[in-house]
């Protein structure tokens, strides 16, 4: 497409299939509602019996669409919104798409360094070790430390999936709760911006009914990403509102973009200049956010890590990367459209 082709004005957005438009609010938000929520109410249910090896497909599967995610539909999209023709020259002389990426990307991990160090100390001096290749259930799992029993003064080895333990009677501590809330948060935060954004996008969008298709897909395996890891966080009952919470802004997140976009349809147009900025800067933070955590904190600690993995059958170990790449793949295919 010229750059003739294109309106750079405000306003221009495409008023068919207004109907089909306003359904799509509830039908991407009962998609995306399934997606997130049903792992975590299966997980918590008592006559809902789903298999152990369903939830590892959906959270191997999930890590890969997390990825895909970053790289085919926020830091490509950022890359080509920032590369507009309706944008200055100046926006063109240098990869703004990347270095925004970067640098959130370095962001998130100053944070999680500066956080790590105050809270190793911490607990340190509450007589707690810390095992830097921990693993635990949810993102920032590698702050979980192993605690030392007073008579034998050796580390327990926590298998079972919690990082944190005080004592002899093994309860989860403030901290690792925390340490897996913010974990959480920053993967949301990443997913929530881009959701929102493809909400107003094909509110407004003229090529309606293949983006539609494509992004009722798109929410549902990437809510079924986010579930996954929702409903594996080891929370103390205090905090057991917090996945369901999740869930709920993630579904609800894209409807709220698809209803804001026909609402200022008429002044909206997703490829003027200043859409075209602020969408493009906020796809490149996104992206070097979820890069950060689907690469270190999902891949990274799920595999390298994770002492279940580590002394993990060859085949375990291959149905997971199997499961991850397809989810990798199916993500990175519906790109083609969305």
């Amino acid at each position: 497409m010229s750059s003739s082709d294109i309106n750079c004005s405000s306003g221009g957005g495409a008023d068919t299939y207004t109907g089909l438009r306003i359904a799509s609010v509830f039908i991407i938000l009962v998609g995306s509602g399934f997606g997130a929520l049903f792992p975590v109410l299966a997980r918590r249910s008592s006559w809902l019996h789903v298999p152990e090896p369903v939830y590892e497909f959906a959270k191997y599967f999930g890590s890969g669409v997390i990825i895909a995610t970053a790289f085919i539909h926020l830091l490509s999209s950022g890359i080509s919104e920032l590369s507009s023709p309706c944008l200055s020259p100046a926006w063109q002389i240098y990869p703004y798409a990347l270095a925004f990426s970067m640098l959130s990307l370095f962001c998130i991990f100053v944070v999680e360094l500066v956080a790590f160090r105050w809270g190793t100390a911490k607990l340190a001096a509450l007589g707690i070790v810390h095992d830097a290749h921990g693993h635990g259930v949810g993102s920032h799992a590698a702050h979980g430390p192993e605690a030392i029993d007073d008579k034998n003064s050796s580390p327990r080895d926590l298998t079972d999936g919690s990082d944190l333990e005080v004592g002899n009677g093994g309860t989860t501590t403030e901290d690792n709760m925390l340490a897996q809330i913010i974990g959480v948060f920053i993967l949301e935060f990443g997913v929530l911006l881009h959701s929102l954004f493809i909400g107003l996008t094909l509110a407004v969008d003229a090529d309606f009914i293949t983006l539609f298709v494509v992004i009722i897909f798109h929410q549902l395996f990437e809510g079924l990403g986010v579930g996954s890891r929702l409903s594996v966080l080891n929370l103390s009952p205090r905090y057991s509102y917090i996945p369901v919470v999740g869930g709920i802004l993630y579904a609800i997140t894209t409807p709220i973009g698809i209803a804001t976009g026909l609402g200022v349809r008429s002044t909206y147009n997703p490829n003027s200049t200043t859409a075209s900025i602020v969408s493009g800067i906020m796809d490149s933070l996104s992206s070097g956010i979820l890069l950060y955590t689907g690469l270190v904190e999902l891949l990274a600690h799920e595999f390298l890590f994770n002492n279940k993995m580590t002394n993990a059958s060859t085949g375990k170990v291959t149905y997971a990367v199997v499961c991850m790449l397809l989810g990798t793949g199916i993500m990175a295919l519906l790109g083609r459209w969305a």
